[in-house]
């Protein structure tokens, strides 16, 4: 049937995918985190730009993808004027590294799309040839993935294939709502998730908020889902300046307190990546975590 045929063509593609990615996979790892929110306005892509620069300045190469799709604004944070995105790559418009903007000598953006339309592109040839390309950024050492809020399609597919997810919310009780509803989706398929608390008053306030949206997701979703907190982001002037001026507050004021907060979630990641690193043999690498992405079409 025409069904069966084309379930042979895909896995024709994903198993010639996969040939191409291990003949690409060098030793090198990238980690893949994910950061999400339930919903916008919780400061989700300043901490993305803000945790990838601080993790640039430590001496990783990372990559900043901007996977909001639909409001792709990165750029606007970073105040670097974006050409060509993704879209025009998987167009075969241009290639990969025409599209990337450094932001430091570690740092690379990875413009998205501002429209959903990326995810219509699983033409097999296109996906090869970009795939082809991807391993220009077998390199980096992490990959930040700043995705949509909230769960839409392109979001899910994203989370599916990271490492970590980061859940971003604020103490707003409407933001812990839909945070909690996002900690649910994923907890289908991630066992391990992580909470951010941004523009909190304290640390008191970021674990007893962490505390009860874990005593929530223990007796709903049940013990099987370990949810972490991360870390915490307080309340400051010098956030909220960078935002308008679009610059980076761990440049702006690297000894203030938000930059020593984002600084601790950076130094919680990586402890948590050797742990993990420790256990998991399998090289990985951003053709890979591409195929892991187009195989869930």
């Amino acid at each position: 049937t025409a069904l069966q045929s084309k379930r042979l063509a895909m896995n024709n593609q994903a198993q010639k995918l996969q040939n191409l990615v291990q003949s690409q996979n060098k030793a090198k790892n990238t980690h893949f985190i994910a950061i999400t929110s339930g919903k916008g306005g919780v400061g989700k892509s300043t901490i993305s730009a803000n945790l990838a620069n601080v993790l640039s300045q430590n001496g990783y190469k990372v990559g900043l993808f901007d996977a909001d799709i639909g409001l792709a604004n990165l750029d606007v944070i970073l105040n670097v004027k974006m050409g060509k995105n993704l879209l025009h790559v998987l167009k075969g418009e241009c290639s990969l590294k025409d599209i990337l903007i450094p932001i430091n000598k570690n740092l690379i953006l990875i413009p998205g799309e501002s429209g959903d339309e990326i995810l219509k592109f699983n033409n097999q040839f296109l996906f090869e040839r970009f795939l082809d390309e991807a391993s220009e950024l077998d390199g980096l050492d992490f990959l930040i993935i700043d995705t949509g809020a909230g769960i839409g399609g392109s979001t899910q597919l994203f989370l599916e294939a990271a490492d970590e997810v980061v859940v971003v919310t604020v103490p707003d009780p409407a933001a812990i709502t839909d945070a909690y509803a996002v900690i649910k989706i994923v907890s289908r398929f991630k066992n391990n998730e992580l909470l951010l608390l941004n523009m909190v008053k304290n640390e008191t306030e970021a674990t007893r908020i962490y505390e009860n949206v874990k005593r929530v997701a223990n007796a709903n979703i049940g013990a099987s889902l370990n949810l972490e907190l991360i870390g915490y982001v307080a309340s400051d002037k010098v956030v909220a300046k960078s935002i308008k001026q679009r610059t980076l507050f761990t440049n702006d004021e690297p000894y203030g307190s938000a930059s020593v907060q984002i600084k601790q979630i950076a130094s919680n990641l990586l402890y948590r990546l050797e742990r993990k690193v420790l256990k998991d043999e399998q090289s990985r690498s951003f053709g890979g975590f591409f195929k892991r992405l187009i195989e869930q079409f």
